[in-house]
């Protein structure tokens, strides 16, 4: 037999994984940064409603302009379906609103070390439970397998621990500095 015409089996592409893990680290900072941007602004009635509204400018120009270069580089069509941009905008809306709850979590005197622990071990336990309603799995839901069970279980449980039993930090939080004006 000739090896040209042995079929190999193609190697199974782990980019996703880079992007996956590309979204943790900046989702990691991201409460941290925010909760840094809405001290930094000096306005402590106001200044996490002026930090999301530089998060939504940044947003703007990363969700716009990016997919924008991407499509032109790939000479793609334009051409999109009203359930797909619907569908799309509503996932913009839940993120919109989940960058928000953030920003009101914060400001409510939730510490972001708590704050996004909550959220990112919530997050995949909301995220597997809707899957499972929207999609469920042929055998039905006594086929899920135990152990996902468990591990939705368990990024529960992590959540609470990580905040049950957050270090604390070596430096005073205290209201941020007054804001000079030119008045």
């Amino acid at each position: 037999m000739n090896s040209e015409t042995i079929d190999k089996p193609k190697k199974k592409s782990m980019t996703w994984l880079f992007f996956a893990l590309m979204t943790v680290a900046s989702w990691g900072v991201y409460g941290i940064f925010l909760h840094k941007g809405a001290i930094g602004m000096g306005d402590p009635e106001n200044g996490r409603y002026k930090a999301f509204l530089w998060v939504g400018i940044a947003y703007f120009v990363t969700a716009v302009a990016a997919p924008i270069v991407v499509l032109l580089v790939k000479d793609a069509s334009w051409s999109m379906s009203g359930k797909g941009m619907a569908w799309s905008f509503i996932a913009g809306i839940v993120g919109a609103i989940g960058a928000f709850g953030v920003l009101l979590a914060f400001g409510a005197k939730g510490h972001p070390a708590v704050v996004m622990a909550i959220i990112f071990a919530g997050a995949p336990v909301v995220n597997a439970l809707i899957s499972i309603i929207t999609d469920p799995p042929a055998g039905g839901i006594t086929s899920v397998p135990k152990l996902f069970w468990l591990g939705v279980a368990m990024a529960a449980i992590g959540g609470c621990i990580v905040t049950k039993f957050k270090p604390q930090g070596s430096k005073a939080h205290g209201p941020p500095p007054a804001v000079k004006t030119d008045q």
